[in-house]
C-alpha cells in the first residue's frame, strides 16, 4: 500500500469526533496535588506551553532549520532506554501549506506507526479541539508490536496536533510495553487521563525582548 493510500485510509479513522473541552482551559490537577511545571519554549513564530508532569526530566533537544524537538522521559531513563516519554515538536511553516490542518497531521503521524506495525495498529482519534484559538486535533495510535524493534514491544502515543499561526507543533506522551501479537486495545479514559495532566497546553505570540518564564504566555 503506497504512502498516500494509507495516509486516506488513517485519515478516514480520524473521523470527527465530538469536540474536546480547549485544551488550554481544562484543568491540569486536583486541588490537592501540587501543580507540575509549565514548560514554555519559543519554538519558531511562536511560544509553545505545557506541563510537564512530574517525574519526567528532558533528555534530549534538537532545533534546526525547519524541524524542532525535544524529549522528557521519566527520572532515572534515558533517551535510548524508556518506558515513557514526553515529546514536543515544531515543523517551521507547515501551517502554511494549503491542505495542512491538525486533523491531517495527527493522521500522517499515526500513519507512521501503521507503516511500523500494519497487521498490530490501531487508532483512536478524541476529536477536534482548540488551543488557545488554534486549530487542534487529539488521537491516540497504537501498535501492538513494532516490527523493526528488537524486542518486539509494543508502543502507544497519545498525539496533539496544533495548526499554529505559521507553523505545526506536537505534544505528544508516548508509552512502550512489551509486544502484543494482536491490536492493543486503546483505553480511552485512560488517554483522557493523560492528556489533562499536559494541561494547560497553550501557544502564544513572541513579545519583542520578553525573556523566560515568558509571563505573557504563563499567565493566561
Amino acid at each position: 500500500m503506497d504512502h498516500m493510500r494509507r495516509l486516506m485510509i488513517v485519515l478516514a479513522l480520524l473521523c470527527a469526533r465530538p469536540a474536546l473541552a480547549a485544551a488550554d482551559d481544562a484543568p491540569t490537577t486536583e486541588s490537592s496535588t501540587p501543580a507540575a511545571p509549565s514548560v514554555i519554549s519559543p519554538i519558531f513564530s511562536q511560544l509553545v506551553m505545557f506541563t510537564l508532569p512530574a517525574g519526567f526530566k528532558t533528555v534530549f533537544e534538537q532545533p534546526s532549520a525547519d524541524r524542532y524537538i525535544r524529549e522528557a522521559v521519566p527520572n532515572g531513563e534515558t533517551v535510548d532506554r524508556w518506558s515513557q516519554m514526553i515529546t514536543v515538536t515544531g515543523a517551521k511553516g507547515l501551517a502554511t501549506t494549503p491542505q495542512m490542518s491538525a486533523q491531517y497531521f495527527a493522521a500522517r503521524i499515526a500513519a507512521g506507526f501503521q507503516k511500523a506495525c500494519p497487521a498490530t495498529f490501531s487508532v483512536k482519534p478524541l476529536g477536534p479541539t482548540s488551543v488557545s484559538g488554534q486549530d487542534a486535533f487529539v488521537a491516540v495510535a497504537s501498535c501492538g508490536k513494532v516490527d523493526a524493534s528488537p524486542d518486539k514491544h509494543s508502543e502507544t502515543t497519545l498525539i496533539v496536533a496544533i495548526k499554529g499561526a505559521a507553523d505545526v507543533y506536537t505534544v505528544q506522551w508516548a508509552e512502550r510495553a512489551p509486544s502484543n501479537a494482536e491490536n492493543l486495545t486503546i483505553d480511552e479514559n485512560k488517554w483522557k487521563g493523560r492528556l489533562t495532566k499536559l494541561t494547560p497546553i497553550r501557544v502564544c505570540a513572541i513579545k519583542p525582548g520578553e525573556k523566560p518564564p515568558y509571563p505573557s504566555c504563563a499567565g493566561k
